[in-house]
């Protein structure tokens, strides 16, 4: 998919996680949208007692926030490839095929993997 057009709606929470991620400076940044439209945004998480990736702790708050599903995830990332891990987690609250996008830090989404 490399310099595919996307959806609007994907688009946007590719956006999200490159923001988030510039933002705090983070190796990576995620963001996924729920079953109701609402989106929830993440960068990795690095300390001595708990270590997340972004999509894994934007699953997280989207479980925290109350969702009961997923329709699309995203990640920037220098990153070639979604992580075991990343999968399992969206999986876990979208079920399987919820598109997983994965951006470069220029937000140009290198490829879509359903989880």
């Amino acid at each position: 998919m490399s310099g595919t057009t996307v959806d609007p709606e994907d688009a946007k929470i590719v956006t999200l996680a490159r923001s988030t991620r510039a933002r705090n400076g983070a190796p990576e940044g995620a963001a996924v949208r729920d079953e109701t439209g609402r989106t929830y945004v993440a960068s990795t998480v690095d300390l001595p007692s708990l270590k997340l990736t972004a999509l894994q702790t934007a699953v997280a708050m989207a479980v925290a926030g109350g969702a009961r599903g997923l329709e699309a995830a995203a990640i920037v990332s220098k990153g070639d490839a979604v992580v075991q891990a990343d999968l399992d987690a969206v999986r876990d609250l979208g079920g399987e095929g919820t598109p997983i996008l994965l951006a470069g830090p220029d937000g140009t989404v290198v490829s879509s993997t359903p989880a």
